[in-house]
């Protein structure tokens, strides 16, 4: 069997099972050890047996359910590999907009020292992002599942990231010091309680990483009620909401920071996607 054939069956297959047809392409980038340009060169070439083996295998891992990510091990972020499996939640594209638009905000205020912490971080992705895209931040993370903080401080460990790392709930780590905090960033569980999700989802990522309440919004409230004890006079919070949640949680914001400039920012779709709130 050739690249070129390995693919055409892979996305007959998977899309007769209702999977993601570009999965195959995936996978055997990840077998062959190639980046895309080579293995549309190589289109031609043909499969070991053991390398046919290992893509028809996780072909009907993923065809069973088993998220692609957890399958190879990893998924891309920002440019970069960041290890999942199932303890932590599979950074999604649209957590990228979440650092653009911290990003944009942070090369204005470069002039003085900057501290940030990103609450409830799961594999690191954003923390390990802030720290690498800004050297000179001093970073910090935290999460209550102590699973998934070793997978971050591998991710950091991998990726020459140089921060701290504080296992616990939401911003409690933060409440028993008495250190400010200049950025607070959070992409928290905020789907609402008994939504149905693909089973790729739901039978693979934690669900203390998804669930949000009966509305999503717990976990803003709860974040809410404490940032005013750990954020600095002039300070950025910025969050990642589930479509639909802008107007919520911005009103949250609000009433806890009644004089910051609280806005809902969109995402490429067009959904409301990151509620940012400047002190």
């Amino acid at each position: 069997m050739k690249v070129f054939e390995a693919l055409k069956w892979a996305s007959s297959f998977l899309k007769d099972h209702g999977r993601d047809e570009n999965a195959g392409e995936l996978f055997l980038k990840w077998i062959l050890q190639m980046e895309r340009a080579q293995l549309l060169a190589e289109l031609r070439m043909p499969l070991s047996d053991h390398d046919r083996s290992r893509f028809e295998q996780a072909i009907m891992e993923h065809v069973a359910g088993r998220p692609i990510q957890h399958i190879i091990g990893y998924e891309e972020f920002y440019g970069r590999k960041f290890i999942v499996n199932e303890d932590v939640l599979i950074p999604r594209p649209e957590t990228e907009e979440l650092v653009e638009a911290i990003s944009s905000h942070i090369k204005t205020r470069l002039n003085t020292p900057l501290r940030l912490a990103d609450i409830g971080t799961g594999s690191g992705a954003i923390a390990i992002t802030m720290k690498l895209e800004f050297p000179e931040l001093a970073v910090a993370a935290s999460d209550i599942s102590e699973d998934a903080l070793e997978i971050a401080k591998r991710n950091a460990s991998l990726l020459d990231a140089n921060m701290a790392f504080f296992h616990g709930d939401l911003l409690e780590p933060f409440l028993k010091t008495s250190e400010k905090w200049d950025i607070i960033l959070s992409n928290p569980p905020y789907i609402p309680d008994g939504e149905n999700l693909s089973d790729v989802v739901k039978n693979y990522e934690p669900h203390s990483a998804l669930f949000g309440g009966i509305d999503g919004l717990d976990f803003y409230r709860r974040l809410a009620r404490d940032l005013p004890k750990v954020v600095n006079e002039r300070a950025l919070i910025g969050f990642e909401i589930g479509a639909g949640q802008g107007l919520a949680v911005q009103a949250i914001m609000q009433a806890a920071f009644p004089r910051a400039n609280t806005e809902i920012i969109f995402d490429i779709n067009g959904k409301d996607r990151i509620v940012l709130t400047q002190l």
